[in-house]
């Protein structure tokens, strides 16, 4: 399990757009979304730099708690 601090998510669109980003690289996943936190939990084999990678592909910006 992997937690990220993310910038800029502010509505359920920026929710879907992280999740389904994640989602395309490895369907198996489990993505939990905290908006007020600011967090964004995976369970996924993808590695840390490759899920942030997604992450700021969608607009955000995004660190390793």
């Amino acid at each position: 399990m992997q937690t990220f601090n993310v910038q800029g998510m502010t509505c359920d669109h920026c929710v879907r757009a992280v999740t389904n980003a994640i989602k395309g690289e490895d369907p198996s996943a489990d993505v939990q979304i905290d908006l007020a936190k600011g967090e964004v939990v995976v369970q996924s084999q993808l590695p840390a730099d490759q899920i942030i990678g997604l992450i700021v592909e969608e607009g955000y910006t995004a660190k390793v708690a």
